[in-house]
């Protein structure tokens, strides 16, 4: 008996324990950081503009893991362990490198400013949302950092003796240079650097300022320059073997490609604390210092600064409640959601001051300014996450978009801190916008939205920076090979015009509620062109030449492994013949029918040509639920997918995350509900992963509630009976309470 009641009180308080974690408890930002998964475990906040990330990826001599040896483009990955300072502004889950700048590290001993010589091994790497720590083995330091929206916190406990604190601006994961940094005082320092040239676009480039604080009055300070030398009889300025020279007496602006500043601090006492505070912006390196002054008031601590962080994830991530699972399920849904809360981020600073869109100059805003829309990804699911859960921030986001389109003259495609990188192909604001404005969110100039959308889908390719080879788009329906990319190892034709059928379909949708009944026909009809790329012989969607034929010889298979293949980026015809979200049914009759429609998808998951990570091909697992009698396939292929892809290990996202896109595909999944069609108000139902659901919308809580295992037997919305697969946004928030009943059989 006695053993019976202590096993129960243990229980009891375990239970307690387990029921008192914080949805930011069950975030491990260490998932994702391996497998080109390219996020990182750095500190952040939601859509923060600040982010300060451990920079591991430039090596030393010894270590292999050099920026410049591979396709790095993250700060940092998991397994290499060669610290080189925290970057000061980075990206999550992307594909190209840029960012990941201002670098800040604390050494000890003899001063030294070259990274391959101060770099470190580290160990007891800490992070959760907003905080994140590590040892520096080499010298004994404890480092930790934190953020807020526009500025960093660091601090430094350090072992007794000499030790340095190190602003390196010459080096960071963009393939950009330049520099410049000014002496303000004794403790702070301001400057500029060069960043972009992202994906290898050469004119794509911006500056971020920054204000740089140290909380103790150094022994002594200065500048850092990589040294040159004059060489050869045309006296040629070469780097001199990569050494530096210290500049201990000047004290105005230092500026070059490679430069940095130091702070030396003389007999540190053993434990003592050295923080560095930073503010940063886009604009100005006054506006960096009025974020700085803004987020960080005097007297301020550092822990002040991470429990605010804390308490601003467990805010935004406690929109949404799960029970039931497992623990592992529950890390894997809060790091998704989690993931999905990086980018977009802020743009503007605290004075609502911004830079304009590709032009000089600055903009103000009433409200935040929003930047980094990934939109060939981030169209497909993650937008529609925000306009569920984050309402009053997707309206930013829409603001942003058209107020782009007012400074430029066209929306967002892939924008980045107000450079337009023309990264990916399509259209991808308009089913953004569209999908928005149907499902209710209309505080925005949506004439105006729609004039920028008209515009693409219009003007002709000479003059189109959106749609360049629009023109035999509308003369024929498709895009021929060979009509915008010479290389037809590089062309990219049945892609682009997948893209624009979308963009269409959702631009049709919005005339028609606008009223503009012609406009909507036209844009219909454009959107079923996609017939005209399917191949009976092949059964995928196939390249059409110049002259009007299937490209022959031709491999379905080909570019599975992302390589160069004409037709399709980064994929196969496999990754894209079921892309026509807007018109599955029309796609099943032109395969012969639902069943061969039913089989040859099937085939797809059993033949491992489905890629996990390939943006076109990630909603296939829903398109099984358009056919009665075969929505139990659906729900056994999420529940596989989502169970062999994402898991908490370091690797447990399938690929780059892409800005948020891989993460939201998970949290829509393990909620039972996925929106499979861009600019379409709809969602298509699966088995969720919890036994229940809270989702706080602006229309009140939304809960989804399972009970038992396996596929769906029943369901019910609002306590009626359920029958279809397909949901209105509208009709599941007023239903209010979505039941799924589940069985182990189909």
């Amino acid at each position: 008996m006695r053993k019976g009641i202590i096993t129960a009180l243990a229980a009891a308080v375990f239970g307690a324990a387990a029921s008192a974690q914080t949805p930011a408890d069950r975030v491990d930002p260490f998932i994702g950081t391996t497998n080109f998964g390219t996020c990182n475990p750095g500190a952040v906040t939601p859509h923060g503009m600040m982010s300060v990330v451990p920079f591991n990826v430039m090596g030393s001599a010894e270590n292999l893991y050099d920026k410049d040896a591979r396709w790095w483009s993250t700060p940092y990955e998991r397994h290499n362990k060669f610290f080189t300072g925290f970057a000061h502004g980075a990206l999550s889950g992307v594909g190209c490198p840029d960012m990941g700048s201002l670098l800040t590290m604390a050494t000890t001993g003899p001063l030294k400013v070259d990274y391959r010589e101060y770099g470190t091994a580290y160990s007891g790497e800490k992070a959760s949302p907003g905080y994140y720590a590590a040892t520096f083995d080499r010298y004994g330091i404890r480092a930790e950092a934190t953020a807020t929206a526009r500025s960093s916190a660091e601090r430094y406990t350090f072992p007794a003796g000499q030790g340095h604190i190190l602003l390196n601006l010459g080096e960071g994961l963009t393939n950009e240079s330049g520099a410049m940094v000014r002496r303000v005082s004794a403790t702070e320092i301001e400057g500029t650097k060069l960043l972009g040239t992202f994906c290898y676009n050469p004119q794509k480039v911006f500056p971020v300022y920054f204000v740089l604080r140290v909380s103790k009055a150094p022994s002594a300070s200065g500048y850092w320059k990589k040294q040159r030398k004059m060489t050869g009889v045309e006296a040629e300025w070469t780097p001199d073997n990569g050494k530096y020279k210290l500049y201990t007496e000047y004290g105005r602006e230092l500026a070059g490609d490679d430069v940095g500043y130091w702070f030396t601090f003389d007999d540190l006492q053993e434990g003592e604390q050295v923080e560095v505070r930073m503010g940063i912006s886009y604009v100005s390196a006054e506006n960096a210092r009025r974020n700085l002054d803004a987020e960080q008031p005097a007297g301020t601590t550092f822990d002040a600064i991470r429990t605010a962080a804390r308490e601003q994830w467990d805010k935004d991530l406690g929109r949404i409640r799960v029970e039931g699972g497992t623990k592992e399920q529950q890390t894997v849904f809060y790091t998704a959601l989690y993931h999905a809360l990086i980018h977009p981020n802020l743009l503007s600073d605290v004075n609502g001051e911004y830079p304009l869109m590709e032009r000089a100059g600055t903009g103000l805003t009433e409200g935040e300014r929003y930047t980094v829309f990934s939109l060939w990804d981030t169209y497909r699911n993650l937008h529609q996450l925000m306009t569920l859960v984050y309402p009053e921030r997707q309206r930013e986001m829409l603001r942003s978009m058209v107020a782009m389109y007012d400074e430029w003259g066209w929306l967002p495609k892939w924008e980045l801190y107000g450079r337009e990188t023309f990264t990916m192909e399509g259209d991808p604001s308009i089913p953004v916008i569209v999908d928005s404005w149907m499902k209710g969110l209309r505080d925005f100039d949506v004439e105006k939205a729609y004039e920028a959308m008209r515009k693409s889908a219009t003007t002709p390719g000479a003059q189109n920076r959106m749609r360049p080879d629009i023109d035999p788009y509308v003369e024929r329906g498709y895009v021929p090979l060979g009509f915008y990319a010479g290389d037809l190892s590089g062309d990219n034709s049945v892609s682009h015009a997948l893209e624009y059928y979308i963009a269409d379909h959702a631009l049709s949708l919005l005339a028609d509620s606008l009223g503009k009944h012609d406009d909507a026909k036209l844009f219909r009809e454009r959107s079923l062109g996609y017939r005209h790329y399917y191949s009976p012989e092949s059964g995928t969607f196939r390249p059409i030449t110049k002259e009007g034929e299937f490209l022959t010889p031709f491999d379905p298979q080909q570019g599975a492994n992302f390589e160069a293949v004409p037709g399709f980026h980064e994929g196969s015809a496999w990754n894209y013949t079921f892309y026509v979200p807007h018109d599955v049914e029309g796609l099943a009759k032109l395969m012969g029918g639902k069943r061969k429609f039913v089989e040859k998808l099937q085939r797809v998951f059993d033949e491992g040509l489905y890629d996990p990570a390939n943006e076109p091909d990630i909603a296939y697992a829903y398109l099984f639920s358009y056919f009665r009698g075969e929505q139990w396939r659906t729900q056994l292929q999420t529940q596989r997918l989502l169970a062999e892809y994402f898991t908490t290990a370091p690797d447990g996202i399938p690929g780059n995350d892409d800005t948020g896109t891989m993460s939201a595909w998970a949290v829509f999944t393990m909620l039972g509900l996925y929106p499979d069609c861009p600019g379409e108000p709809f969602y298509t139902l699966t088995a969720p992963t919890f036994d229940r659901a809270e989702i706080d919308t602006d229309r009140g809580t939304l809960l989804i509630e399972k009970r038992g295992e396996g596929t769906i037997r029943r369901m019910t919305l609002g306590g009626k009976p359920l029958a279809k697969y397909r949901i209105g946004h509208d009709e599941l928030l007023r239903g209010g309470q979505l039941t799924f009943e589940l069985q182990n059989k189909r």
